[in-house]
């Protein structure tokens, strides 16, 4: 099939940076005195901050965000401060995307600054086109508006993209802006629903959507 254009979401899908957040964030919350492991954090994945913060609220009673926050993204920066680790497939499949003159964007839940930081530090710097942050839309994942502003700051129609996607949020809101979805779950299964192929990473799904 001919693609206008491929759309990644970021954490969980071109970075292997879940599992560092879900670790950062079990040092932030012991900060404010909150005891939880890692599995306790899994219902975060694929959520923005906003909702995330809601689960939280939920589950553990009134938190000061402001501090959370600011625990949280020091101690990920710290764990990034090596180096940011790719999914497996990330450096072939954007290869052979530039390869073949694609448009790239990325469509994430991470907000501008916290995104632009993981990208350089994984080397990825300058090599996606646009950008498309939590803090650049009204309507975050599940909505379309991250795939939606995306596709329209390339350029292309929505129906002409390929999207990857590791989360069901993410999925969802790829598949209602109407782009073909592949999903290349990370952590958690996923359901199915919303994606037209799932691989085990991003090359098996390339090729699977017929982009390679």
């Amino acid at each position: 099939m001919q693609y206008a254009a491929v759309i990644f979401d970021l954490d969980g899908t071109l970075l292997d940076t879940e599992r560092t957040a879900i670790r950062a964030g079990v040092l932030a919350l012991a900060e404010q005195g909150h005891t939880v492991d890692e599995v306790f954090l899994h219902r975060l994945i694929g959520v923005d901050q906003t909702a995330g913060e809601a689960i939280l609220r939920d589950a553990l009673g009134p938190l000061d965000f402001d501090a959370l926050s600011s625990a949280w993204v020091r101690a990920s920066r710290q764990m990034h401060a090596g180096g940011v680790a790719l999914r497996p497939g990330t450096l072939d499949l954007l290869t052979e995307v530039e390869a073949r003159a694609l448009p790239r964007a990325i469509a994430t839940s991470s907000y501008r600054d916290g995104a632009l930081h993981k990208l350089r530090h994984a080397g990825l710097e300058g090599r996606i086109e646009t950008l498309v942050a939590a803090d650049c839309v009204a309507r975050r994942k599940p909505a379309p508006d991250p795939y939606l502003l995306a596709a329209e700051r390339l350029g292309v129609a929505p129906e002409a993209c390929l999207a990857f996607e590791d989360s069901d949020t993410g999925a969802q809101s790829a598949h209602a802006a109407g782009m073909t979805v592949v999903q290349i779950p990370d952590i958690l299964p996923p359901d199915g629903r919303y994606a037209h192929h799932i691989a085990a990473d991003l090359m098996a799904g390339a090729r699977a959507a017929g982009l390679i």
